[in-house]
Parts: C-alpha cells; structure tokens; sequence
C-alpha cells in the first residue's frame, strides 16, 4: 500500500485579499520550480489542513493549499455569527482561485478536490478549462438539490433513530422542509444555545452518514465548538442554496472538460455521495477515469482511496 510523502512545511504563505473584507490564507510547499498544483478542500468549512501536502512527491510540484472565505487561517470567521456569508458563494471562489492563480504567476495547474472540493474543482474546470492541466477528484459531488436532499432526508432509511434526532432539532413546523435551511436559520439565530445546538446536531449527523467504512469513527474536529459553527454555518449557507449552481449545470457542462485529463476515486460504501454520481460524470467526461474502492467509503482514510489519489499524481508529475 503507498504511503503519503512526508511531512513538508510551505516554503512560502502569505494572505490574498480578494475583496467583499475577506483575506485568503494560502501557502505554497514542495519545489517552487515544480509543477503547479491546487488543493480544493472540502466542507465546505473544512480547511486545507497539512495531510493535503503530502499526496505530491514534493521534489515533483509547486503545491498551493487555501484556506476558502471563512474557514480555516483565513478572514473574517465563519464562526463568528455577525461574520456575513452574503459574499460567500461558488462565483466568489472561483474568482478567488484565478486570483491566486494570478499572484502566484501560475499558467496551468493540476486540481486535487475532494467532497465539497470536487464541485468546486469542477465548477472552476468549466469556467477555466485552459488553466487546468489535470484533475484528480476524490469522494466526488455536485452538490445539487437531489444530493443535498439525499443526505438531509433519504439517508433516513439506512440511519433511521440517526436521522430521526438530526431531524427532531429543528422546529416542528420546518420538520418536513428544507432541512439545510431550517438548520442555517438556526445557526443565525440570537440565542448562544440555538446555534450551540444546531451546529453539535447537525455534526453528529455529519459523523453518521460518512460512517458506512467498517472501523470509522467520530471526526475529532466536531470536539471543537468554535470548528462546530463555522463548519455547519458554511456547510449549510452553501446546501441550502444547491451549491450556488443551476441545478445539473455540471453534468451538463462535463463536455467542457474535454482534453483535461481526469482520475476520479470512489468508495463503493460512500453513501453520502453514491457511485452513480461520478459514474454518470464519466459518462460524458471521455478524459476521465472511475476508480471504484471496495469497501471504503467518504473521504481519505480507507487506505485504497488513498493509494490511488498518490497514484493519480504520481501519474501526472512532470517526466
């Protein structure tokens, strides 16, 4: 089984300000004359933790992390409620990425994405298919209205009590709505104890349906209070509106991506995306290739998805 590359720390960091009062924490690790490449995290909220700079050989790639609007190093916080997320939406980060791209002198660069980051990758790919030179797509979404009801909703039937609890904390009257919104509403609210509330619920259900890889436990980040509102108050702004993307546009839009060289990993047990999402993206994306795991599920830490993330930038490092 590959193992990741070492631990490196950047070479370079600075912060971007990309207007609306936000300022992007970004850092730039591995060989400054290598090969440029872009990490998109997930969450959205999550954060481009350090683990993200080890799946490139760092004598191989330029290796760029950002932190997304209002998570992580960068500013304001999401976890702050008077932190505004009205300039918080898929278009701004996609001008914050060829931003980036422009202060950093990049031309082209390879894209690791995964979850939220493979929507966002995506959506950046066929807006700027000439500045993208490969992608390399884990635990793959599009974040449309189906899937955001398919994990708030339809989940239910495979976590029944689970989802019974998540669905329970919210008002009764907002019961049989849009859950990601009922939740954004409470994450808003005045009171300390709503959001308190609201943020460890929604969570929990979070650690529940990425759960389906035998031996999984609790994300330990959820522990943190302050990680617990920016995450949901991130996670739900963006599901409650679909992602900020017409419903299907990327599915719709794959043929852009054509000459893009792409590897999408899967896990067969990732219920909270199902196969049949990137399955249907490499329908239509004839420069893509599906790597199903067996018996792994959402995101890294089955040690088969990660192998072939290594693989696929393995794969593509400069000859």
């Amino acid at each position: 089984m590959a193992e990741l590359y070492p631990p490196i720390e950047p070479y370079e960091h600075g912060t971007l300000d990309v207007g609306d009062g936000n300022r992007l924490y970004w850092e730039a690790c591995g060989n400054p004359a290598g090969k440029p490449a872009l990490v998109l995290h997930g969450g959205p909220g999550s954060g481009a933790g350090a683990f993200w700079r080890r799946l490139f050989d760092p004598a191989a790639y330029r290796i760029v992390l950002f932190d997304q609007r209002g998570c992580g190093r960068s500013t304001p916080d999401a976890a702050d409620p008077q932190t505004s997320l009205a300039a918080n939406t898929t278009p701004h980060l996609i001008a914050d990425i060829e931003l980036l791209r422009q202060r950093l002198g990049v031309e082209r660069w390879l894209i690791v994405g995964g979850s939220w980051g493979v929507t966002l990758a995506l959506a950046y790919a066929e807006q700027q298919p000439s500045r993208v030179s490969e992608l390399v797509l884990f635990s793959v979404t599009h974040t449309t209205r189906s899937e955001v009801e398919w994990i708030t909703r339809h989940m239910g039937r495979v976590f029944p009590e689970e989802w019974a609890r998540f669905r329970d904390a919210v008002p009764e009257r907002e019961r049989d709505g849009n859950l990601a919104e009922a939740y954004a509403r409470m994450l808003a609210d005045s009171d300390p104890s709503v959001r308190e509330r609201a943020a460890r619920e929604w969570c929990r259900w979070e650690d529940v349906h990425v759960s389906t890889r035998p031996g999984s436990k609790p994300d330990a980040r959820y522990e943190d209070p302050h990680f617990r509102l920016r995450f949901a108050r991130l996670v739900t702004h963006y599901w409650r509106h679909a992602g900020f993307l017409e419903d299907g546009v990327l599915l719709r839009d794959a043929g852009k991506l054509a000459g893009i060289p792409g590897v999408l990993v899967h896990g067969r047990l990732d219920i909270s995306s199902p196969p049949d999402v990137p399955w249907r993206l490499a329908q239509v994306w004839p420069d893509a290739e599906l790597v199903l795991i067996g018996e792994e599920g959402h995101g890294l830490s089955g040690g088969g998805t990660m192998e072939a993330v290594l693989t696929a930038t393995d794969r593509f490092r400069p000859v």
